[in-house]
């Protein structure tokens, strides 16, 4: 196979160039934020998308978290708000593209186990909104594995 004399510089050049794209796609230090990644779900296939709203999920679930722990409660709903939309998007979406099941049931059943910690730490009238967004989880989690092991299949 032959490939002549200009063959060493153009693959060279074409190497320097995907490096420059990939660099310049790469912002190092800035991270993507939960409205962006909201804006890129609509995009996004069908397939993909359990994993997209679990992340926006994952991310809003630290915020929630955050706000919770230094007792700015009012603050921490609109993220919970998020936690609960997002877990039943990825449910659903899993659901309809039979894939990242697995991957979905377990990252639910972690933001509702880090819920229920937080619940624990609130006074009584603060802890509707908490106690709610777990019962949702939990029904986002029987969903999920009831779509992966549905009753009478052996």
């Amino acid at each position: 196979m032959m490939f002549g004399a200009g063959f060493p510089i153009r693959c060279c050049a074409a190497i320097t160039l995907v490096l420059a794209a990939v660099a310049a796609c790469a912002t190092p230090g800035r991270e993507v934020t939960v409205d962006e990644l909201k804006a890129r779900v609509a995009a996004t296939s069908i397939g993909e998308r359990p994993k997209l709203c679990l992340q926006i999920a994952e991310r809003q679930m630290d915020e929630a978290s955050k706000l919770f722990v230094s007792g700015e409660i009012e603050k921490a709903q609109l993220p919970l708000t998020d936690v609960v939309a997002y877990s039943e998007l990825a449910r659903d979406y899993a659901i309809q593209s039979h894939k990242h099941q697995k991957q979905s049931e377990i990252a639910v059943r972690g933001m509702a186990r880090k819920l229920t910690e937080i619940l624990h730490s609130l006074t009584q009238s603060d802890q509707a909104p908490v106690r709610n967004a777990v019962q949702r989880l939990q029904h986002v989690r029987d969903d999920l594995l009831e779509s992966m092991f549905p009753k009478g299949m052996k």
